[in-house]
């Protein structure tokens, strides 16, 4: 068995201390040998709760050999400058959703990692989520016949509760209410499933919060190969998360019954011709974790990594393409 990866994570908020306690799961895959957080107090509680040391800077941490690969669970704006120097300093990189706002930004962090040898993974643990690796699996193996339409929901109003000024609330980081939180997931499952999006058009607005960057954002995506995609996020109602898929075969309907951020199963509803529709109970299982593996084995050589840097560059511009739809009401060609 490889030794575990040694990483440096890069970030103690909210997500950097879920990220931490899922990875006490895998202790065979990766160990976290080093953290990076500028915030003196928490640095300090992390360091003398998990015993590392902790820096405030990712210099630092990127000039230590004991350093593998870095997860960067930072501002977006960040990951860029982040994500180039660590690619620099000869690490693997596991950044956070969204890789980058743009495609040019996106082309920038792949073009930076692969051409130092190394791995660029992403925060998309919605596709390692069982039912739907599942539901990719069949639309791989043509299951579904022709895909023809995914249909997805994520909201949550837990950032209702935020500071204001919370970076993820802020213009640069956050310009289109929920899509760089939790739409973005819904982005790149469209995009994996129906391939490089060809047009978007969005409608953001402010309804039942003070949110500065609106609180419901809906988007109407057509694909190059065909088939659309309708996705929203809402940061201002009760969670909720679901998706689904819909070709000439078959069609399944996928509804989490709690956040990932404590994951409590699934339920799947799915028929196809010929069939009754069917109802299953899917069981917890913890997807942050498995994405973080799959990096780490990439790493060891052991499995590619499945998000591939294409789908990541394809996602960002999608991305960037809402955004600008969000900001003038206009069909936006991609």
């Amino acid at each position: 068995m490889s030794a575990p990866v040694r990483i440096a994570l890069v970030g103690l908020g909210w997500w950097g201390q879920k990220i931490t306690a899922v990875l006490k799961a895998a202790p065979d895959d990766v160990t976290i040998v080093r953290a990076v957080e500028p915030n003196g107090e928490i640095a300090s509680a992390f360091s003398a709760a998990h015993d590392v040391p902790v820096s405030a800077d990712l210099e630092t941490a990127l000039a230590d050999p004991a350093v593998e690969a870095v997860l960067l669970v930072t501002p977006h704006k960040l990951h860029a400058e982040q994500i180039a120097a660590s690619a620099a300093a000869g690490k693997h990189v596991f950044c956070e959703k969204p890789v980058a706002m743009t495609r040019a930004g996106a082309e920038a962090a792949v073009n930076a990692v692969e051409a130092a040898g190394l791995i660029l993974a992403t925060g998309h643990e919605r596709r390692y989520e069982p039912p739907i690796a599942a539901m990719i699996r069949a639309a791989d193996a043509g299951d579904f016949g022709r895909l023809m339409q995914f249909d997805a929901t994520f909201s949550h109003d837990k950032f209702l509760a935020l500071d204001p000024t919370n970076w993820r609330l802020g213009a640069e980081d956050a310009p289109a209410a929920g899509m760089t939180a939790t739409g973005i997931h819904l982005l790149d499952l469209a995009v994996r499933l129906m391939g490089p999006a060809k047009s978007v058009v969005a409608s953001c607005e402010t309804l039942a919060s003070s949110l500065p960057q609106g609180d419901t954002i809906s988007t109407f995506i057509c694909f190059e190969g065909g088939g659309t995609a309708t996705i929203s996020a809402n940061l201002a109602m009760p969670f909720v998360s679901r998706c689904s898929l819909f070709g000439s075969k078959a069609w399944v309907d996928i509804r989490d019954k709690a956040h990932v951020e404590a994951p409590d199963g699934w339920i799947v509803t799915s028929a196809s011709t010929g069939s009754k529709i069917a109802v299953e109970e899917i069981g917890p299982a913890e997807p942050v974790r498995d994405n973080i593996v799959a990096f780490a084995r990439a790493i060891r050589g052991e499995a590619p990594y499945p998000i591939t840097t294409a789908e990541m560059i394809n996602t960002a511009a999608l991305l960037e393409a809402v955004i600008e739809s969000s900001r003038t009401g206009e069909r936006v060609l991609l």
